[in-house]
């Protein structure tokens, strides 16, 4: 088999699963894993996917910084603000993850609604400035791509929380591996408060499906359900028909 028709069976396999496991390709192909390895680290090099022990996940661009976000897809992302503030009933215990859609939905809460905020982005408790809502501003080390806190001092605070709403904030989105994020100690603070939910929710742009990062955060039964853009195509939702999880357009 040539390189070059190697190269397309591997990137046809991480569009499809997400990952490449080099020995079970080598297996399906019949090659020595030392062949596919090297292609793995070929392809690598070349900024065509992330080499992982084992194989390969799919690259996904760095995000731009907390500041350029708010500016992409603003008008999508206040429409699923809104959505996701229409479930929020008064007198519940809400978790607001950090990210610009969920920005919007403090933007969105009525601002005489009487209910409890938990959060551990400073910039969203900031935008809930002027609303009667209790706040619980979580503390820790400050990520800054993110603008949130992390760390120790933020898993012991949310292990004393429970919430009956977590809107959580992810990069990636896919059937098999669930839904990921770029940071370590990010993807662990966001486990801790999913943790601590009675249901929890996914803001969901389209660019985030079918995606994998670096660092998973749960698997898609964990979740009650995403918020999706109205004009998402039907295919991107085809892996998640049958399940449990609820799809809400807005």
């Amino acid at each position: 088999m040539l390189t070059i028709q190697r190269r397309a069976l591997i990137s046809a396999r991480l569009a499809r699963d997400g990952e490449v496991v080099a020995k079970r390709m080598a297996d399906e192909l019949n090659l020595s894993e030392d062949t596919i390895r090297r292609d793995l680290r070929e392809m690598a090099a070349e900024g065509l996917l992330k080499r992982v022990h084992g194989g390969a996940l799919p690259l996904v661009p760095p995000l731009p910084n907390f500041a350029a976000r708010q500016e992409i897809a603003g008008d999508v992302k206040r429409r699923l603000g809104q959505k996701a503030a229409a479930m929020i009933e008064a007198g519940q215990t809400i978790f607001l993850d950090g990210g610009t859609s969920n920005a919007e939905i403090a933007r969105a809460l009525p601002r005489d609604m009487r209910l409890t905020v938990v959060t551990h982005s400073p910039t969203i408790a900031a935008e809930l400035e002027r609303h009667e809502a209790e706040v619980i501003l979580i503390g820790g080390r400050l990520y800054k791509h993110s603008m949130v806190a992390t760390g120790a001092a933020a898993l012991a605070a949310i292990a004393g929380i429970r919430a009956d709403l977590f809107f959580l904030g992810v990069t990636a989105i896919h059937p098999a591996h669930g839904v990921s994020t770029g940071d370590f100690e990010e993807a662990a603070v966001k486990r801790a408060i999913l943790g601590q939910a009675a249901e929890t929710y996914v803001l969901a742009t389209v660019e985030k499906f079918d995606a994998v990062s670096p660092h998973h955060v749960a698997a898609i039964p964990e979740l009650s359900g995403f918020i999706v853009p109205n004009e998402i195509s039907d295919g991107m939702l085809v892996p998640y028909d049958g399940t449990d999880i609820a799809i809400i357009g807005a």
